[in-house]
């Protein structure tokens, strides 16, 4: 033993232990934790810009591919990822802002990007299959078996990864994307380029609305409960062709044109011939080409100021084999009943000259009215939080 550890001196002991715990402490659990690591200082935030009144913090720092995220009854905000095998759920324990709580809920699955919460339970999306986990709030640290809901999707992993969502008529809709950049698969099997709907049960899967490229986020309006919902352009028209769609859906076996017509009016170079873009439903807004719009939500709540009030929020996950990178950002649709007057960046600067260190994929408002957004690139969820006057 080193000769100093063997001295009586109390002083001298204290020194020596307390020397070592600095170093101890330096490697190991004495490190900050993510809440102490800053949600209001970490350098990353003071990059984003939102509109005056707005405060921007983290809710949670180490959430590996944070991409869909669902709210449950007892605030748990729950994720999915993409590229990852698994789905977390995130607990605000002491309700100050920030998610201290982490639970691994479910393990080695396929591309568990989507999820939504209905009756207690919650429902997962793999890239052919969707799960149900009962009772799930009572038991985040030793969750049930997982219910098989629906295995009868394709497998095709090219725009595989689903999005969950139960609308007004207790339906749980799923899309299902093209398994291309641009083919007409759809013409053989109507899953493919759509969004379809079942029962919570599992039964009753039918195909909803048709023509849809890959849509990664959809919502419907608090007040006319129709669906809105992003779709994705089609890649190698060049940098600005065809735009991102914003498409509201009000009925069963609407077609919105894919393969055959993009954004409402630009024929396809390949799979036009024979048709018209005049028999498709063109979208209710163009969106940045190439932008990536995933998720959105419908503002309901009352923290941000009434002009935002049932106003869409889009978040734009950011283009990858544009020539100069756009998207990377929060968007604000501003609507007047069926027509979007504005489509203008909410929060910005993920997007850090020609690189990106961020990348939006959904958001999230909620029960307080403050809005969640993940990033699965930086493996983070923010909270947008209004203190304005």
């Amino acid at each position: 033993m080193h000769p100093l550890l063997l001295s009586k001196n109390s002083k001298q002991m204290k020194y020596i232990f307390f020397s070592l715990s600095i170093i101890i402490c330096s490697f190991t659990a004495c490190q900050p934790k993510n809440k102490d690591l800053g949600k209001k200082d970490d350098p990353r935030l003071s990059k984003l810009k939102a509109p005056e009144g707005f405060s921007i913090t983290f809710f949670a720092t180490d959430v590996d591919n944070a991409r869909s995220m669902a709210l449950g009854e007892k605030g748990t905000v729950f994720v999915g990822n993409r590229t990852g095998k698994n789905v977390y759920a995130l607990v605000d324990a002491d309700n100050d802002g920030f998610g201290q709580k982490k639970y691994t809920i479910a393990k080695d699955l396929n591309m568990p990007n989507g999820v939504a919460f209905y009756n207690g339970s919650l429902y997962i999306a793999e890239l052919n299959k969707i799960w149900r986990i009962d009772n799930i709030e009572s038991t985040l640290d030793n969750p049930g078996e997982r219910v098989l809901v629906n295995d009868s999707f394709p497998d095709k992993e090219h725009h595989g990864w689903k999005y969950l969502a139960f609308g007004p008529d207790g339906k749980l809709y799923v899309p299902v994307g093209a398994p291309c950049n641009i083919c007409d698969d759809n013409e053989k099997d109507k899953r493919f380029a759509s969004i379809m709907r079942l029962n919570a049960d599992g039964s009753g899967l039918e195909v909803y609305a048709h023509g849809i490229r890959n849509s990664v986020g959809f919502a419907w309006h608090p007040q006319t409960n129709n669906l809105w919902f992003t779709d994705n352009g089609r890649d190698m028209l060049g940098d600005s062709l065809p735009p991102d769609e914003l498409n509201i859906a009000t009925k069963k076996d609407e077609n919105f044109g894919y393969p055959y017509c993009h954004a409402g009016d630009i024929p396809d170079p390949e799979f036009n011939k024979g048709k018209s873009c005049a028999d498709f439903k063109a979208p209710a807004a163009k969106l940045t080409p190439h932008g990536a719009a995933l998720g959105m939500k419908f503002n309901i709540g009352n923290m941000f100021p009434e002009q935002y009030r049932n106003q869409i929020f889009i978040a734009e996950h950011g283009s990858w084999n544009r020539t100069s990178p756009i998207g990377y950002r929060i968007m604000l649709a501003t609507i007047d009943g069926n027509n979007v007057t504005s489509y203008k960046p909410f929060i910005d600067g993920w997007l850090d000259g020609p690189k990106a260190w961020g990348r939006p994929v959904d958001v999230l408002f909620l029960k307080d009215g403050s809005m969640l957004i993940s990033d699965d690139h930086a493996n983070a969820i923010y909270r947008v939080t209004y203190e304005g006057k």
